[in-house]
């Protein structure tokens, strides 16, 4: 079943498995690959993931979620790293599948990573209020916004960096751009904070994780569309690549 849906030269996402007893709200890395070869039904190899020209070692026999980016759509499967090596100068992980493949329909869930401009702000507590009684309501207008930059998205949230430490649990106003029938659109949306994490290599600077809050359905289906449009693109580009 694996090798009639996904292909050599697919793209891969992968996303640590949190074990118990691990904080629930961590922000989770994701890590991008690409099927090198199917070795059989339930063994593959994958190139190992690079970040900023650098190898990323994952070490063996931890377990990821991987989800698969096909001709057919995408599909999901639980996966442990049995190995890794160098083949004909390639980096490799060896996938030992260990769930079935199954169709993986939450597409707001794709992340995208980008380098996108954002500003921000915390909720006044009136328009919060407001808000979380399900009333209509007007943003204040004029209020300072920090500057800051959206690192993937999501029609279901996004991860942004920012000089501004927002608290977990709070609400935010968040305006982007994004390209919508050739022209550049503004949203404007309100965000939960799920999780706020330092980096390590920039003190001062803050990663963010948000969902989106009592979002309209047409603006989540417009930010998908979006999304899988870029990833069309981004595909096309590495296939001519290839060529």
């Amino acid at each position: 079943m694996f090798s009639k849906f996904v292909s050599i030269g697919d793209r891969v996402e992968l996303q640590a498995i949190s074990r118990g007893g691990e904080e629930q709200d961590e922000v989770v890395k994701i890590y991008i690959s690409e099927v090198q070869d199917i070795l059989s039904e339930d063994s593959i190899e994958i190139k190992m993931p690079v970040e900023k020209s650098k190898l990323i070692l994952l070490p063996v026999d931890s377990e990821f979620d991987m989800i698969f980016y096909t001709a057919s759509g995408l599909f999901q499967c639980l996966a442990r790293i049995t190995d890794r090596y160098k083949s004909n100068n390639v980096y490799l992980l060896l996938m030992e599948l260990t769930s079935n493949l199954r169709k993986y329909q939450r597409r707001e869930f794709y992340r995208l990573r980008c380098a996108l401009e954002m500003h921000t702000r915390s909720l006044q507590e009136s328009e919060i209020q407001t808000i979380e009684s399900r009333q209509p309501y007007a943003l204040a207008k004029g209020l300072p916004l920090k500057q800051s930059v959206v690192v993937d998205i999501s029609g279901g949230g996004l991860r942004f960096l920012s000089t501004e430490r927002y608290e977990k649990g709070s609400l935010l106003y968040c305006c982007y751009h994004l390209m919508n029938g050739g022209e550049h659109k503004k949203y404007e949306i309100i965000c939960k904070v799920l999780g706020t994490v330092e980096l390590d290599n920039r003190p001062g600077t803050f990663e963010h994780r948000v969902q989106y809050y009592d979002m309209d359905p047409e603006v989540r289906e417009e930010i998908i569309k979006y999304i899988f449009e870029e990833e069309r693109k981004s595909r096309q580009k590495m296939r001519f690549g290839r060529e």
